[in-house]
């Protein structure tokens, strides 16, 4: 089949598409000695490779422009390079007040380090040194000890430097970023392993009732065929730590659908110190009737007329592979992304710093949030110092125990270690450029290849367009994409940070994977019946992001324009009222929380009163939401107290601090009545007019699920997002500056005229070589999933599938 395209002037050739053949992809689904057949298909695919028009004809892409290119300064949030990850660990681990073991030998009762990675440096040293003619910012490192050699265990934050290690390096408690005053929490993790035990033991109390009514156990067995879990974060009541737990079945094969899997049966637990002879059961909840104990539970369970229901049973419809008739034009290759004249944006990959059009930024990548950006700059100046995400909260909501206690805080589990390699092709156009990024994990650094993806493409809709009874004018959208999807338990999130030619920046986030669901039973005022006997469990997606912007400066202000309906006497209208509308302008004058009122009717936008145009407006850059916008439902949270009081609005702005560098903490949901950073104290009441400012800008869903989200949820509708946008920030659109548009002038039926603009000169003339295109999967490196469900911070990939050989580059310190 072959397509001759005018819009590019090139030659597309594509294969007839035959039947697919389905195989697993996965190292451990194939097993020992796996070896992959030849089937007929690949044959064929090769002898029409070889036979192939491209092979007479030159090829497009061929003359690919260079692509390199030297920073102009070091990346100064780059991360710790290895070597040094190694020697801040052997200092550490020589630190007798840290008392630490090695990881491959730590118990419950030793301290061990979580993590070891770069310590961002301040605003206030880093601008002197791009700005200011200074100094590179000394570096230090910062570390996490799980500290489990106590009664109390608890995770502690310290600070390590300055690097080189020296006689003049130390290791001191961090304090400075935390409005705790110290960065520890309680560890009410520390005995998970007694604590699954003591789970399982009521599980063996109860398996003549879960074989009585759902055939299987969960005792701690390898041939069991239920789990238990429940709650994430703990409750703290009255000075005791309780837990709801709640029995799940397992999954029967690799397909990780056991969140789809509740029977609907709860335990309530009083798990209060480190002594697990000492705790206790304290109820149990089936079928909307609490019971006081195991044993009332089980006399009702065996008295006549006792309700009860069927399992949520692990079979085909939680599986994601393809299903149903196929219609027969899918056989056909579908369209795809091409790049006919090679790249056009150019990275320096040791310093992660890109450049495309007229912007320019450094790349970073964090255990706790993953992909950050700095020092973004537009034209030559900078626009933004910091855009990144600061935490992800999924907060459920039902009328069972362990659904109405979930609300997770996912920077506990990182997304970063999550973030794996991205499939070509699918997750990113074929011809994606791609980075990697490395992470620390259990006394080794860890490097997960190509999980950052850079690419151009064409929006599908023009940037700009047209016409008149003369003449159409059109201009192509064409945009430049940093993406990178961290799986994090049961949910794929996907980050995208968007730049286009009108100065433009989308923040998008897209949410897919398994739902966590909720058990049908009592549960109809909190979700859909969706399945036999499962409810989609409702819950808000609140996803926190830092947009640090610098318009023309540090010296900034937050203009609120709001757009009102008025009653207005105009001179010219001889005494009548009009009803019409108008702006109110005004600046937000201290720190504050922000909602977008009804009907979005206003413009919010950091400028720089100091420097107005020519006009006497303020230039700036607006904020304004791409999605509905979203933060959290619930008030006044009972799970989350004083963990998160940043998801409580659509956006903040505070003043910009050394001391607040992030809204949130890993740990916040160990110490949620105390957490290590409590967003409301950054908002004091300062003014923000004409200061350095900061908005923490929410963006997500609120998610009802239903049949379509099974078995899992879509990218289509499950986002969020928001835009940056220039704001009389130029004298004009910048996208004028393209030459990637077309101007027909016609009269009469007829062209008179094509100006192209010198885009005629640029259009490539050639085959272009879909053999680039096609991905070949077996290439791809592995695929793993942490689970929340239990989860231990020592070891993250508990109970999950190995990352094959290839994937990491491990050094052992």
């Amino acid at each position: 089949m072959v397509l001759w395209t005018h819009a590019l002037g090139v030659l597309l050739t594509a294969p007839l598409v035959l039947p697919v053949y389905a195989e697993p992809k996965a190292p451990w689904v194939k097993g020992p000695g796996y070896k992959r057949p030849t089937t007929r298909r690949q044959l064929e695919i090769s002898q029409w490779k070889r036979d192939a028009p491209w092979n007479d004809t030159d090829s497009c892409g061929t003359g690919v422009s260079n692509y390199t290119i030297i920073a102009p300064k070091k990346n100064i949030w780059l991360g710790l390079t290895p070597d040094e990850v190694a020697a801040v660990s052997s200092f550490a681990y020589n630190q007798t007040s840290l008392n630490l073991t090695a990881a491959a030998n730590a118990t419950n009762w030793d301290n061990s380090l979580l993590l070891v990675e770069l310590m961002l440096p301040n605003k206030t040293d880093a601008l002197n040194y791009f700005d200011g003619g200074g100094a590179e910012p000394a570096r230090y490192a910062h570390i996490e000890v799980d500290h489990r050699a106590s009664d109390e265990p608890a995770y502690l934050d310290y600070i390590v430097g300055p690097l080189p290690i020296s006689d003049k390096t130390t290791v001191e408690p961090l304090a400075y970023p935390y409005t705790k005053g110290r960065g520890i929490a309680h560890n009410y993790d520390a005995d998970d392993d007694a604590r699954n035990d003591f789970m399982n033991n009521f599980g063996a109390e109860l398996a003549d009732v879960t074989l009585a009514l759902w055939n299987g156990t969960a005792m701690g067995l390898d041939n069991d065929t239920m789990s238990i879990w429940g709650i994430d974060p703990l409750w703290q009541e009255d000075g005791r730590t309780i837990s709801w737990d709640g029995f799940w079945n397992n999954n029967n094969d690799v397909y990780d659908d056991s969140t789809l899997l509740p029977l609907g049966l709860y335990l309530k637990s009083d798990i209060t110190g480190r002594d697990p002879s000492q705790w206790s059961n304290k109820g149990v909840y089936y079928n909307g009737i609490f019971y006081d104990t195991i044993d009332d539970f089980k006399t009702a369970f065996y008295t006549p007329g006792f309700q009860s229901y069927g399992p949520n049973e692990d079979e085909l419809w939680g599986r994601t592979d393809q299903e149903g008739p196929i219609n027969p034009t899918d056989y056909q290759y579908p369209p795809m992304l091409i790049q006919p004249a090679g790249q056009r944006f150019q990275v320096d990959v040791q310093e992660q710093y890109v450049q495309w059009m007229d912007f320019e930024f450094y790349i970073s990548f964090t255990r706790d949030t993953g992909l950050k950006i700095f020092d973004i700059n537009f034209k030559g100046e900078r626009i933004i110092y910091e855009i990144g995400l600061q935490e992800a909260l999924a907060h459920y909501g039902g009328s069972d125990p362990v659904q109405s206690g979930t609300a997770y805080l996912d920077s506990y589990y990182g997304f970063g270690p999550y973030a794996f390699e991205l499939v070509n092709g699918y997750d990113c156009p074929s011809y994606a450029f791609y980075l990697n990024s490395t992470f620390y994990d259990s006394d080794t650094t860890r490097t997960h290849l190509n999980n950052i993806c850079l690419f151009e493409q064409d929006a599908g809709h023009p940037i700009q367009r047209h016409s008149s009874s003369q003449y159409v004018t059109i201009t192509r959208n064409i945009l430049f994409t940093v993406r990178s999807v961290s799986t994090v338990g049961n949910y794929d999130y996907m980050m995208d940070y968007s730049f286009y030619t009108d100065g433009s920046i989308h923040v998008t986030v897209r949410a897919s994977g398994y739902i966590q669901a909720a058990y049908f039973a009592m549960n109809e005022e909190y979700g859909f019946h969706i399945h036999d006997y499962l409810s989609g469990s409702m819950h808000d997606h609140v996803l926190n992001f830092k947009v640090d912007l610098d318009i023309l400066g540090q010296k900034n202000s937050l203009q609120n324009v709001s757009i009102v309906p008025a009653a207005v006497e105009y001179p010219w209208n001889k005494g009548k009222t009009r009803n019409t509308m108008k702006l109110e302008k005004s600046f937000v004058t201290t720190e504050t929380g922000i909602d977008w009122p009804y009907n979005s009717a206003v413009i919010y936008a950091v400028v720089n009163k100091d420097q107005p145009n020519k006009f006497g407006e303020y230039p700036g850059f607006r904020v304004l939401p791409s999605t509905a916008p979203v933060h959290l439902t619930v008030l006044g949270s009972s799970n989350l107290e004083n963990a998160a009081h940043w998801s409580e609005r659509n956006f903040w702005v505070t003043k910009h601090k050394d001391t607040e560098p992030r809204s949130s903490h890993p740990f916040n949901n160990q110490d949620v009545a105390d957490p290590v950073v409590n967003f409301a104290k950054f908002v004091d009441g300062e003014s923000v007019e004409q200061e350095d400012l900061v908005l923490w800008v929410n963006a997500g869903m609120h998610h009802v699920p239903h049949t379509g989200d099974l078995p899992n949820t879509v990218f289509s509708t499950a986002y969020g997002g928001f835009i940056l946008t220039p704001l009389n920030y130029l004298p004009g659109d910048p996208s004028r500056q393209t030459i990637q548009q077309a101007r027909i002038n016609y009269n009469d039926g007829n062209v008179t005229e094509v100006v192209t603009f010198g885009s005629e000169t640029i259009q490539p003339d050639c085959s272009v070589d879909l053999r680039d295109s096609f991905t070949d999967l077996w290439n791809y490196t592995g695929d793993v999933v942490v689970r929340k469900f239990p989860y231990d911070p020592n070891d993250p990939f508990f109970n999950t599938q190995s990352i094959v050989k290839k994937d990491l580059e491990e050094e052992t310190f």
